[in-house]
């Protein structure tokens, strides 16, 4: 092995009461921007204090990258067996068994995750038996932002409409994230059946521009208004996660005057541009979860009365 092919030693990341090692600090995960395993890790670091609150206690799948973005990906349920104690756990029950899922609990722990090469946490949208968020994803047919925008602001009066205050955030890949706070009364599958419920009267309203068809096919064109993401042990981006595209994208939380600026797209922020996103919360003062039993009831009156 020449001097240049050898690989750097880890780095130790010193979180809290605990030191990360960080293996092979230098393998290049975004080969169009350079960004290394350890860049990773800095800018989860950096981002931990916001990210945090939106990850404990919530079973996560990781998104993996172990050769970087343009290389083999996987998404990783169960724990690996040699992941530290340290590192907090949760067994929750599947058809015919279990499976043991990472809790990030703290620093360390979204450290190590980036030194394992995962890329992007994806969240549970419950902390225990029943979901306390509700998502639509709104997802475009092509690049277009516009009907990204409309499509959000057409659901933000339809949701206040419902008495729903909701919050906004770009995936960091295609579209954008509203989030509805939940009260956890109702199930997955009442959750789901409202959200459903309330996408169909939106696509409704515009149903040249808006659809609720899963099949690709079947959208022609029109930006796709996924609810799917709220059933039992289906995921979401978390906020500020970094997403495995070219520019390494994050996702980030909005205000909804963000709308207003025509240049907004789903990857306005980057691992590059970290100070930038940090500068403002628009998420500091966070809508009170919500009941559903409301909420339903205007939607059983709209949709009666059409």
């Amino acid at each position: 092995m020449t001097p240049t092919s050898r690989t750097a030693p880890p780095e130790r990341v010193r979180a809290g009461r605990r030191t990360v090692e960080i293996r092979r600090p230098d393998k290049v995960l975004f080969p169009g921007d350079g960004l290394t395993k350890a860049d990773l890790a800095g800018y989860y670091r950096t981002v931990a204090h916001r990210m945090l609150p939106h990850l404990r206690g919530r079973p996560l799948m990781l998104e993996r990258h172990p050769d970087g973005i343009d290389g083999p990906a996987f998404m990783q349920k169960d724990v690996p067996d040699h992941f530290p104690d340290w590192v907090h756990r949760a067994e929750l029950p599947k058809e015919g068994g279990t499976v043991t899922y990472v809790l990030c609990e703290d620093t360390a722990t979204l450290l190590y995750l980036a030194g394992q090469a995962c890329t992007t946490p994806h969240r549970f949208l419950s902390r225990a038996d029943r979901p306390d968020r509700l998502v639509f994803d709104l997802d475009p047919a092509d690049e277009d932002f516009a009907p990204v925008r409309e499509a959000a602001l057409g659901l933000h009066r339809l949701l206040d409409e419902l008495e729903l205050p909701a919050s906004l955030m770009t995936t960091g890949s295609r579209g954008l994230h509203v989030v509805v706070a939940l009260d956890r009364r109702a199930p997955f599958d009442d959750v789901r059946a409202f959200a459903r419920g309330v996408a169909d009267v939106l696509a409704s309203r515009h149903p040249d521009r808006f659809t609720t068809e899963a099949r690709k096919s079947a959208r022609r064109g029109r930006l796709y208004l996924d609810v799917q993401r709220n059933g039992y042990a289906q995921t979401a981006v978390v906020p500020y996660a970094v997403r495995a595209r070219p520019g390494a994208p994050v996702a980030a939380p909005l205000a909804w005057s963000d709308l207003d600026d025509p240049d907004l797209t789903a990857r306005r922020w980057t691992v590059a541009t970290v100070e930038g996103l940090l500068k403002d919360d628009p998420w500091h003062d966070p809508p009170r979860p919500r009941s559903l039993r409301r909420a339903r009831d205007l939607l059983a009156e709209m949709t009666r009365h059409g």
